[in-house]
């Protein structure tokens, strides 16, 4: 088994995502988001000599003098029937192909539970919906209090409007930031989002619903395909009276789905802080998955490389560790 940092062209990580799509941290444009900010970002790819394992993408932060913890969140990707013993080994064995001096620690939020890592978080729950191509079927699939507010708000005269523009970014991101403090919750920093958008076209999309000529309610896409994540959500009380979220998501959907958006990520589900916002999410026919914990990834003992290293001589490829 080989961990190799840093040599996958973007089109190639683009090609090791599942097509049902991967979470956006692990999306090449966080990557590059989180390096326009000074961070520094490893990229690596798993393999064994027949066949890749995974891949994941590793957020360092330096820890001073004492040395750096790398952040792997929402990752690594795995093949398709990966054991678990060799997720095991493989998160191991990246841990200590980080370079660097001094402590060198790996925190990891998998998708899933993982073995070689100490729990420290329980994991959260996502909703994801499927976006399928089929309109008729993804609005069967809508509860029936929301398929209601949908209804309502269809009904109340709304114009939408799809917007990309930075002036349109920077009045949601002001409205963003002052809910914040309202509500006193955290989010991704605006710097994070412009740095995001500084990356390239295409990367995001507003949509905003107008009543009388006033926005009454806007929604903030990041669009990583074959995926795509809702990330602010902004009303007010006019347009909180019509279901005016209702709306916007259900065209989002509809339009993600026409482009070739394979799934949208609604974040994570907390029916004991947000329950009101946990029922829209999961009101829209989402899919509810379990995260694995928050951890510490493990080093291996060195017994298990032993061990390993005499499973592999019969046939497999031996253990390699390093960033070449």
């Amino acid at each position: 088994m080989r961990v190799v940092l840093d040599r996958m062209s973007e089109s190639a990580w683009q090609n090791g995502l599942p097509p049902d799509a991967a979470a956006m941290q692990q999306s090449w444009r966080y990557g590059e988001a989180a390096k326009a900010l000074g961070r520094r970002v490893h990229r690596a790819e798993i393999t064994t000599s027949s066949q890749r394992v995974g891949i994941a993408q590793v957020l360092i932060r330096p820890l001073g003098r004492l040395g750096q913890v790398g952040l792997m969140s929402r990752g690594p990707i795995w093949e398709p029937d990966t054991s678990k013993e060799m997720r095991g080994r493989a998160i191991s064995q990246l841990r200590r192909s980080l370079p660097g001096r001094g402590l060198r620690l790996l925190m990891s939020t998998p998708e899933d539970e993982n073995p070689g890592i100490l729990p420290l978080v329980t994991g959260n729950y996502v909703a994801e919906v499927p976006l399928l191509q089929d309109l008729d079927v993804m609005r069967a699939a809508l509860q029936g209090k929301w398929r209601n507010g949908l209804a309502k708000a269809e009904s109340a005269g709304l114009r939408l409007r799809l917007c990309d523009r930075a002036e349109n970014l920077d009045w949601l991101l002001h409205l963003e930031t002052a809910q914040q403090k309202i509500k006193r919750y955290q989010n991704l920093p605006a710097t994070f989002l412009w740095a995001w958008v500084s990356c390239g076209p295409a990367g995001y999309k507003i949509y905003i619903a107008y009543a009388q000529g006033n926005p009454v309610a806007a929604m903030l896409f990041m669009i990583h395909s074959p995926g795509v994540t809702y990330q602010i959500g902004w009303t007010s009380d006019a347009g909180r009276q019509v279901s005016a979220h209702h709306l916007l998501l259900w065209r989002a959907m509809q339009d993600f789905a026409k482009s070739g958006i394979s799934r949208l990520d609604l974040g994570v589900v907390d029916t004991v802080t947000t329950p009101g916002l946990a029922r829209f999410k999961l009101g829209t026919g989402a899919d509810l998955r379990k995260l694995g914990p928050t951890g510490l990834v493990l080093p291996l003992p060195s017994w298990s490389f032993r061990r390993a290293g005499k499973d592999f001589e019969s046939g497999a490829d031996p253990i390699t560790i390093g960033s070449n």
